[in-house]
């Protein structure tokens, strides 16, 4: 018998932005299937207009499983993940013990499949994920800060900050033309 899928549905119930109160709650599940929708787009965007060379498939898989481990680890908060380099290293080293763990779970005919989405060191289409990662996260401070959240503005101007340093088009392209639709209520987008 073999975990890996089972074990995956479970980040359903790791809830994100633990440490702030949220008008809305958002779990790992949501937010992977939010970046796997951008990763994707930014893929097709970078091929569309700016002469990229990604498989937006591959973009979408990397997308979908970029927080896998975190069905172990859960989700630790980003002042705590980044207080330090000696405390990023070594929450690296543990995510690389879950994913293992994680990839283990599989058939060792289907480990080979699995194993470019899990252990994505030195992929150049991972660029793409992190900047949708960011992206969202970003997005969920839109939404927070819409919804009256005051706590999320901090957050929302710091990483606005951030998104404006990626230097990739399809990033800029994606800041210009769909993410000033995030800021309209469901009347405005028809």
């Amino acid at each position: 018998m073999h975990h890996f899928f089972a074990y995956l549905s479970k980040m359903k119930q790791i809830r994100r932005w633990s440490l702030m109160r949220n008008t809305q709650e958002e779990n790992v599940k949501e937010h992977s299937f939010d970046v796997a929708l951008i990763s994707h787009g930014l893929a097709l965007i970078a091929n569309t207009y700016f002469e990229g060379k990604y498989n937006p498939e591959e973009v979408l898989a990397l997308g979908l499983l970029h927080e896998a481990g975190e069905v172990i680890t859960g989700d630790l908060p980003t002042p705590i993940k980044y207080f330090n380099p000696e405390i990023r290293r070594a929450y690296d080293q543990v995510e690389q013990v879950a994913l293992r763990k994680i990839h283990g779970m599989l058939p060792e005919e289907l480990q080979l499949h699995y194993a470019p989405y899990l252990f994505h060191e030195g992929n150049s289409a991972y660029s793409l994920v992190k900047a949708a990662d960011k992206l969202c996260a970003y997005i969920k401070c839109l939404e927070e800060v819409k919804g009256g959240n005051q706590e999320f503005q901090k957050a929302r101007e710091k990483i606005r900050g951030e998104l404006e340093q990626f230097a990739e088009p399809e990033v800029q392209y994606f800041i210009r033309e769909f993410l000033p639709s995030y800021e309209l209520a469901l009347d405005e987008l028809n």
